[in-house]
């Protein structure tokens, strides 16, 4: 298997870290949208001068009403459509002013000299609203200016007498039209660095509200207001600010925390099992201290349990190596010796062979041959039983026949629930009980015995003969491979080994059973059990 490109890869740690980071900078990150902020704070403002400027504009127009008769002069004709609907109950002016959109006009222009100086009647006016106005600007803190028809200042704190018909704003007033503008200030000294992540601190808010008095322009009331300052806010708040940053740290902690515990942790140990397994030290198999999460607790067991079978085959791999190297050695030395003898015979290196001798060695090759061809054909069983199974099953009904048709010298005998399926193929299950009947007979059983019983989730098969019993020191090693206590009669050991492993292979297990008048193996196979899981196999 080709190893992955050797290259820069971000740790879990640092991924966590940079996630922690990113989550605990999102509020930071908001400073920078502080424009949508100061437009909301702006039209704020706005809404806040046209309900100042509307209740001092229907003051004066009730004031000019009541000089009507006096000769007082009134200004343009309001334009048709300009003049809500008398007929609604509401007509209410919406704010609409956009900072977003760059609706930020240049500084307002100074004030000029008036053309003619206002009528008296409007002086008088201006009077009489100067203390209200200059009330409420003790409280809003906005400017105002009563404007008379000609745009001349009649009320305020600056600029008294002098023109304002010339800007923008107030030159659509008076013509009957609301209107509001953004324009930019001069602060009175420079504002803070931070202060620049915010634009609403260089602008005012003007308003000119027009006041009509039947359908004509009576006068303008200019208002001007910096909008809400934002850091103000945040100071004034300053104390839920800090309480929210710490909760948001804390937090940012807590989930660190909780990361370490579930994720890094458990990860970073079974890292280390991994490299110590690799060195080859069979403690690191035990289970770790913790898991954390319940996927890595399941990645975790696969793992070891993984690395603890495949440290276990290896183990089998290399004794069974050492076993089957053990057993060839003799037929093959037995096979050379007689080859070399009956070569130097032909080639009269030593005295002649009788043909009786020559037989006698040829006979021995046969027979070594004949145990290496039993030996490879166990092997090839053994190879076989132990690979995996795959969607097999059977019934014991048509197995317990070919037996019966393999060795029809024997009496086999069957009983039981031998129509339950078994998840094993046939073919596994005639080799299994093959060895086991074969075994019988060679130790002298003339009946054999399989009765299967149904025990909900596993099937239990005990297999009985009449044959000779086994030795008490030969109990323990009878499912040992090459084991076997007739090597003289062509034994190769390795019949009991092939059955208990195409039994563990699919989920089962093989035991030997005391018994007093013969020999008793009871195998159980699962069934509904390992079909949970999935697959049909031994359990």
């Amino acid at each position: 298997m080709s190893a992955a490109p050797d290259k820069w890869r971000p740790s879990l740690g640092l991924v966590i870290f940079t996630v922690l980071a990113t989550v605990a900078i999102l509020p930071l990150v908001g400073l920078f949208f502080f424009r949508l902020y100061d437009n909301q704070l702006i039209r704020q403002t706005q809404a806040e001068l046209i309900a100042q400027s509307r209740v001092l504009a229907t003051i004066y127009a009730q004031e000019v009403t009541a000089r009507l008769d006096s000769g007082l002069t009134l200004g343009a004709e309001v334009p048709p459509g300009v003049l809500p609907d008398p007929g609604d109950p509401v007509t209410p002016i919406r704010p609409g002013l956009d900072l977003t959109a760059n609706d930020l006009l240049r500084r307002r222009p100074d004030a000029q000299a008036a053309a003619r100086p206002a009528q008296p009647a409007y002086v008088e006016i201006g009077a009489k609203l100067t203390p209200i106005i200059r009330e409420t600007q003790k409280v809003t803190l906005a400017g105002f200016r009563i404007l008379d028809p000609r745009g001349v200042v009649i009320a305020g704190r600056q600029e008294v007498g002098q023109s304002l018909a010339h800007i923008e704003e107030v030159a659509d007033a008076l013509h009957g039209q609301y209107r509001a503008t953004l324009r930019n200030r001069v602060p009175d000294k420079p504002p803070p660095p931070i202060y620049s992540f915010s634009r609403g601190l260089g602008v005012h808010v003007f308003s000119a509200m027009p006041v009509i008095v039947d359908n004509r322009v009576a006068g303008v009331i200019y208002a001007t207001r910096t909008p809400s300052n934002i850091f103000d806010h945040l100071y004034q708040e300053r104390a839920k600010f800090v309480l929210a940053g710490l909760t948001v740290i804390l937090g940012t902690i807590a989930i660190g925390l909780v990361f370490s515990r579930t994720i890094t942790l458990p990860m970073r140990e079974l890292i280390d099992r991994a490299a110590r397994i690799g060195r080859g030290d069979r403690e690191a198999f035990r289970p770790l201290r913790h898991y954390g999460t319940r996927e890595f607790a399941q990645l975790s067991h696969s793992f070891l349990g993984m690395a603890e079978q495949l440290a276990r085959r290896s183990d089998y791999i290399a004794t069974f190596s050492a076993h089957l190297t053990h057993e060839l050695k003799s037929p093959l030395t037995s096979i050379k010796g007689a080859a070399e003898l009956l070569q130097d015979s032909l080639q009269g290196k030593a005295e002649g062979l009788t043909p009786a001798e020559q037989k006698t060695f040829i006979a021995n090759i046969l027979s070594d041959t004949q145990r290496l061809e039993a030996m490879a054909q166990r092997l090839r069983e053994l190879a076989r039983a132990e690979s995996l199974p795959q969607n097999e099953r059977t019934e014991l009904a048509p197995v317990i026949a070919d037996l019966r048709n393999r060795f029809p010298a024997s009496s086999i005998e069957a009983s039981g629930s031998l129509d339950r399926p078994i998840g094993m193929s046939g073919e596994k299950a005639v080799i299994v009980l093959s060895h086991l009947v074969d075994n019988a007979v060679r130790h002298k059983a003339r009946t054999i015995r399989l009765e299967a019983a149904d025990e909900r989730t596993t099937l239990r098969l005990t297999v009985s003969n009449d044959g000779e019993l086994i030795s008490a020191p030969n109990r323990d090693r009878i499912f040992d491979a090459f084991f076997t206590p007739r090597r003289d009669q062509g034994g190769t050991g390795m019949g009991l080994a092939i059955a208990r492993a195409v039994m563990a292979s699919h989920g089962g297990a093989i035991r030997l059973k005391p018994a007093d008048d013969g020999v008793e193996l009871c195998g159980i196979l699962g069934d509904e059990a390992i079909r949970r899981r999935g697959f049909p196999a031994l359990g």
